[in-house]
């Protein structure tokens, strides 16, 4: 197996941040600094920053109605992270794809690091919804330049769903997760977003949860999102 794919599945961390800690020779196996090309054989010690790590069948999922003002980071030592308000009971879980600290509405968080790449990686095209609120009040010409794409640093975002819920809101649905990308096509657009919600990850949604509010998945639940994502 893959030496990033091992680490995902240990539930250490998604496979993207185990390949920044395989960068970064965070990552050991037998012994020896490990490297990308590395493959995991039965038998072999893989240890990350000291801590010896083994596959795992047993994984949680939470979805968080992540306030505005909570960073997405799990650093212990800053006062706003994500990682103060996780639930006790929760074991080591991230969250699958961000939300900016100016934003707020729905996170999911995991130990399962197949489903964190599948659900981030801008291959799979799956799909999340945000309410914007933006300033001034857009015409409909906005609303297809949005849905169209547009020119950001990144390059050109792809099509997606565009839909007016008010003179000054909207609802968007992408399949790809780039940087600040909804902020950042508003203003070359030239607006900019005042409020931003996640409503919805492919068919998990906010339903009755509050801010700061947490609940854990069902199995009935992971199952539908795993036949979504394909595994």
């Amino acid at each position: 197996m893959r030496l990033a794919r091992y680490i995902a599945l240990s539930g250490y961390c998604s496979r993207r941040q185990a390949s920044r800690h395989i960068d970064a020779g965070d990552v050991s196996i037998n012994g020896r600094i490990a490297q990308h090309v590395d493959h995991v054989k039965a038998g072999d010690v893989v240890q990350l920053t000291g801590q010896t790590l083994t596959l795992t069948t047993e994984f949680s999922y939470w979805l968080f109605n992540k306030p505005v003002g909570v960073d997405c980071n799990l650093r212990a030592h800053h006062s706003a992270s994500l990682l103060h308000l996780l639930p006790p009971d929760a074991g080591r879980i991230y969250p699958v794809g961000r939300l900016d600290k100016d934003s707020h509405g729905l996170l999911l968080l995991t130990d399962d690091g197949e489903l964190c790449q599948r659900l981030i990686h801008p291959d799979y095209y799956h799909p999340k919804t945000y309410h914007v609120r933006v300033v001034p009040v857009f015409d409909d010409a906005f609303i297809t330049a949005m849905a169209a794409g547009v020119e950001i640093k990144e390059g050109l975002t792809r099509p997606c769903q565009v839909k007016r819920l008010a003179k000054d809101q909207f609802a968007i649905t992408l399949t790809q997760g780039l940087n600040r990308q909804i902020r950042k096509m508003a203003q070359v657009l030239g607006y900019r977003v005042v409020d931003l919600q996640r409503v919805a990850i492919l068919d998990l949604t906010l339903a009755y949860l509050l801010p700061g509010q947490w609940r854990q998945l069902d199995d009935s639940e992971m199952a539908l999102v795993k036949r979504q994502l394909g595994y």
